[in-house]
């Protein structure tokens, strides 16, 4: 579906987009040190938690760099330690929000094992994440409103479905999962999806760490029949706002970044603004 929007609005959206994409690359936190799982480069560790890791039995430091366990490949006890290691930053107040939910550790483009949730930042390992740009018929943008107890960005605006991919997940079930947790829509309500995309990846300094995320986006056209409603007590608000009230709430700084990274790169795709304005 393309819709049309007011060409005066072609060229800062294309500029916008470009600044957010410098916005989410961002160095480590200093004094950050690479973190190895199995061998591979998997993290950023912050320098204020190597202490506490070195404490653990199969954590050391070489000086260049923290690592994890002297095995090679992916075992029962390599997935042991990283429990420890997610329990000993809990203890020691670097984990933000205990969330009893593992998250799978990249390590060099290869899975190696699965961590807590909470101690992905402070370690600086790879997240996946699935956002949904769900579009009305007639071209208005669907969007929530971050409940004000959330630990991050509360009662910011955001895409009408994001999350992080849990282990072993297939990134379409996270985003069905996500959809009908954030959204209160079914595989029946999502019928034209559009093939997945990834946006970017992204590296940010968090107040818990460092960010490296992957930002995968897909979009949709919901029938005039579906109203998304929240079902997890994550969401105070969704509503559909046109383009133009978009850009308005954007450049006013109520939306997330990646929020922001995610509709302008389906408002910029749909309304077929070039990637090339000067």
């Amino acid at each position: 579906m393309k819709i049309q929007i007011s060409s005066s609005l072609h060229k800062p959206m294309r500029q916008r987009f470009k600044l957010l994409l410098a916005q989410a690359q961002e160095l480590p936190p200093v004094g950050s040190r690479p973190l190895t799982f199995c061998g591979r480069v998997c993290g950023w560790v912050l320098k204020e938690a190597i202490p506490e890791l070195l404490t653990i039995e199969g954590v050391s430091c070489d000086g260049d760099a923290v690592h994890i366990g002297e095995m090679r490949l992916p075992t029962a006890q390599a997935n042991r330690l990283l429990e420890r290691i997610a329990n000993k930053l809990n203890e020691a107040g670097f984990v933000k929000a205990w969330r009893g939910e593992l998250l799978d550790v990249f390590a060099e483009g290869r899975c190696l094992g699965a961590i807590e949730r909470g101690a992905v930042r402070p370690l600086g390992v790879l997240t996946q994440a699935v956002h949904l740009n769900a579009w009305t018929p007639e071209g208005r943008l669907w969007v929530q409103k971050r409940a004000a107890h959330k630990s991050t960005n509360p009662n910011m605006w955001d895409t009408l479905v994001g999350g992080l991919v849990s282990a072993q997940e297939d990134l379409d079930v996270s985003l069905l999962r996500e959809s009908e947790e954030e959204a209160g829509l079914y595989a029946k309500d999502l019928h034209a999806l559009e093939p997945m995309r990834l946006i970017t990846r992204m590296h940010r300094r968090l107040p818990e760490g460092y960010q490296v995320e992957n930002a995968w986006v897909n979009d949709c056209v919901l029938d005039h029949d579906v109203q998304p409603q929240n079902q997890d007590g994550e969401v105070s608000e969704i509503r559909h706002i046109s383009v133009e009230e978009y850009w308005e709430m954007s450049v006013a700084g109520e939306f997330t970044l990646e929020a922001e990274l995610v509709s302008l790169d389906s408002i910029c795709h749909r309304a077929s603004i070039p990637d090339t304005i000067a």
